[in-house]
């Protein structure tokens, strides 16, 4: 399955479509299309790449 992430790189603020309620996302790491994001609402989560098109966004 192709990684829809791969362009996510440490910094990154990004959204989680299925859960605005998590709020603006910044990206930790990237590896092995596993996803670590620290969502302002929800804390560290880690994202299975190839499952959830994170979508990039602006502050």
């Amino acid at each position: 399955m192709d990684d829809l992430n791969a362009f996510l790189e440490p910094g990154m603020l990004v959204t989680h479509p299925e859960r605005p309620d998590w709020g603006l996302g910044q990206v930790q790491s990237n590896i092995g299309g596993k996803i670590t994001v620290n969502f302002r609402e929800a804390g560290k989560v880690v994202i299975d790449g190839s499952r959830v098109m994170l979508m990039p966004a602006s502050e």
